[in-house]
């Protein structure tokens, strides 16, 4: 494989993100030039019927096939976008058979946001751990129940199957194909040409706006969510929220895992660890005084707590990821 191109076949269809077609696609198309003709990698867009598609940002992006007459034996690696409007493309009968056909003969296949629906929905993803944006993972979860989902990864490898988060984790997934390919030297060197993180610190859960409530709770346990993110910092031993809900401390817990798909110990955490990185991201207020104010009772606490959710600690994300800069205003 070292002097010929491996063929990658881009999924692409009406309504999609065009980013999860196009940031993957400028990164491989990096290596490729740093490569200076010793291999990379050949790019193609399939569509359903190998006509144009309109994004969701009524962008039109030209296809060079259609899904059902790509060879599959030619494919090196297939990957499938999503976005937000993924019911539309789950009802065009033509993706799953052509998924299923493509996939057969690649040596690997890889989604980027929602495009996991689409695997799952073909039975591609069938006993395997996967991911998808944050806020479709308990949808994909409770459609596929065969699929173990793991709701805050930046990507998912499971085999020959690569799965990952929101649009722009395809470029995080781009790099590792890369490195995969080509060796990490290549990878860091595409990485800086694109201004990335080699590897982006933390997982999803860092760049959601508020965690994600369940949307098909039961009344006991919504009370309790409701509570636990009106006031993080609020008193939320298992004691109190089983009192709130009344129901046993043992029923909670079943409830939550049930319902939850966590623990209350855990979902405490993570609505903290939000409200802390909204401050450290809008605010100048000491990481002390954040601590405090989140419920963490102290900063060590705080970073502990930090580095389980985002992997990261606080005083390293307000370095990464505050929004705006004294500097800036004061400009």
């Amino acid at each position: 494989m070292a002097d010929r191109r491996r063929q990658v076949v881009f999924v692409a269809f009406d309504g999609m993100q065009l980013l999860n077609v196009a940031g993957p696609a400028e990164l491989l198309d990096a290596a490729t030039q740093a490569l200076g003709g010793r291999g990379g990698y050949e790019l193609l867009i399939a569509t359903p019927d190998g006509r144009p598609i309109r994004g969701s940002g009524g962008l039109r992006l030209m296809a060079d096939v259609a899904l059902g007459h790509v060879r599959p034996r030619a494919v090196d690696t297939l990957i499938v976008g999503g976005g937000m409007r993924i019911d539309e493309a789950l009802g065009d009968p033509r993706l799953a058979p052509g998924l299923q056909r493509v996939s057969g003969g690649a040596r690997r296949t890889c989604s980027v946001c929602t495009g996991a629906l689409l695997l799952a929905h073909a039975g591609l993803l069938d006993g395997r751990s996967a991911t998808t944006h944050w806020a479709f993972g308990a949808e994909l979860a409770r459609r596929h129940p065969r699929v173990a989902v793991v709701p805050d990864r930046i990507f998912v490898r499971d085999g020959p199957v690569v799965t990952s988060a929101g649009s722009t984790a395809g470029m995080d997934l781009a790099l590792a194909l890369i490195e995969e390919d080509h060796g990490p030297e290549l990878a860091r060197t595409v990485a800086r040409w694109t201004v990335m993180f080699l590897r982006r610190p933390g997982g999803q859960s860092q760049f959601s706006e508020r965690l994600a409530l369940p949307s098909t709770v039961s009344t006991p346990v919504r009370q309790v969510l409701d509570a636990i993110v009106a006031d993080p910092a609020g008193d939320h031993r298992l004691a109190r929220l089983a009192a709130r809900a009344a129901v046993s401390e043992r029923h909670l817990r079943r409830l939550f895992a049930d319902q939850a798909r966590t623990t209350p110990a855990r979902f405490v955490e993570r609505v903290r660890v939000e409200a802390a990185r909204e401050q450290l991201e809008a605010t100048a207020t000491p990481v002390e005084a954040i601590a405090t104010a989140c419920g963490f009772g102290s900063p060590e606490t705080m970073r502990r707590a930090f580095l389980r959710v985002l992997g990261v600690g606080p005083s390293d994300y307000r370095a990464r990821f505050r929004s705006t800069e004294p500097a800036a205003l004061a400009a």
